[in-house]
């Protein structure tokens, strides 16, 4: 008889909202300081109108709503669509949704980041190797 796989998480989800604090921390960290997410007046003057969230910074709720699944996560793949801007003080929550058992303990999501609107900040699909916990 096969061994079975263990149970998978099905869905999984992270919400946080976006600092200033947390911007200026990344960007620190990163070192990218674009002006876009910094300075208020060089912002304003852009099509945003306003200072704005990394992407990246934003897409890493992906990673938390992933490592909410049981046993250890590792992540071995991402494609990300940055779909909409996030602003200082929005509300994101990463959605992330079984797609496939890609078998070997690899599994796709598809990985959906929204606003406090339900607008999609961000698309795409991870795929992770999840061992199980002991």
């Amino acid at each position: 008889m096969a061994a079975e796989s263990p149970p998978i998480t099905d869905q999984t989800r992270h919400t946080q909202t976006i600092t200033a604090d947390e911007i200026e921390q990344f960007a620190a960290l990163s070192g990218d300081e674009n002006p876009v997410h910094l300075d208020e007046s060089a912002a304003a003057d852009t099509r945003f109108g306003e200072r704005i969230a990394h992407g990246i910074l934003v897409a890493g709720s992906i990673s938390a709503a992933l490592a909410k699944i049981e046993g250890t996560v590792i992540y071995l793949d991402q494609d990300l669509s940055f779909e909409r801007p996030v602003y200082v003080g929005d509300d994101v929550t990463a959605v992330c949704e079984l797609e496939a058992d890609l078998g070997g303990g690899r599994y796709r999501y598809a990985t959906t980041v929204v606003n406090q609107d339900g607008d999609v900040v961000i698309d795409g699909s991870a795929v992770v190797l999840v061992e199980p916990a002991d």
